[in-house]
């Protein structure tokens, strides 16, 4: 079954509005991971507009005492983020070539250029026992280079198919998401996805996907927070997971 990871950047987003700590990171964390969520997922960048380093650490500590979850870290490695990566030891690191000045996530590792600077990262990544994951665009033929150069896994960057979907483009997106994902279980690699998952286009995703370990949700999933609060979005998300695996 496909796991469920809650991004809480966009928690943090709101917290930092003010500053008397509210929305507590930490407390609405442990509210998804009680409701079944199966992991934690945050990513820091340079500014620290949302997530910031005490961030990192209590949400290191929460999931430390859960056994089972996992704690996820995204971010890009060529801006800060690895001496905190190296200090805490997630058990997954996704690496995203986003630039400081990002709105948000947009595209996915090209190989060709960066992955010979990222073979001694990923390599130091795995000798402190963190899997790790490159975030890619839906490119069959990235998929045995990212394997190459030392990636556990990828994570597909899905905003794409957020766009096609419910559209005349859907089939084509999922498709070209389901080529990707083969490609990449045929090269030895696991498959994460995430970026504009919601409720409405995730059971299709997961039906259409083949091997699906992960989606990491945070936008959309705190969104409807506000409308059902926390617990209830998680366990919807789950059962969009779950209505898309069992019509595969």
């Amino acid at each position: 079954m496909t796991s469920l990871s809650v991004n809480v950047n966009k928690i943090a987003l709101l917290r930092n509005s003010r500053t008397i700590g509210v929305p507590d990171v930490r407390r609405l964390a442990a509210i998804a991971l009680d409701a079944g969520a199966h992991g934690i997922t945050v990513h820091p960048r340079p500014d620290q507009r949302h997530i910031r380093s005490h961030d990192v650490y209590g949400l290191a500590e929460l999931v430390s005492k859960r056994p089972g979850v996992e704690f996820n870290i995204e971010g890009n490695p060529f801006h800060q983020v690895m001496n905190l990566i190296s200090e805490v030891r997630p058990h997954q690191c996704t690496l995203v070539p986003d630039e400081p000045e990002a709105f948000t996530s947009d595209h996915g590792w090209n190989l060709e250029k960066d992955g010979e600077r990222l073979v001694p990262i990923i390599a130091d990544l795995r000798k402190l026992g963190v899997r790790v994951s490159l975030f890619m665009d839906p490119d069959p033929a990235a998929m045995r280079m990212a394997r190459e150069i030392g990636a556990d896994r990828i994570e597909l960057y899905t905003e794409p198919y957020a766009l096609a979907c419910a559209t005349s483009g859907q089939e084509a997106s999922l498709a070209a998401y389901a080529a990707a994902s083969a490609a990449a279980l045929d090269a030895g690699l696991g498959v994460n996805a995430g970026h504009d998952l919601n409720r409405e286009n995730l059971p299709a995703f997961v039906a259409a996907v083949p091997g699906l370990a992960e989606v990491s949700i945070g936008h959309a999933l705190t969104s409807d927070a506000l409308e059902l609060g926390m617990a209830r979005t998680v366990q919807a998300y789950l059962e969009a997971i779950h209505k898309g695996a069992y019509s595969s």
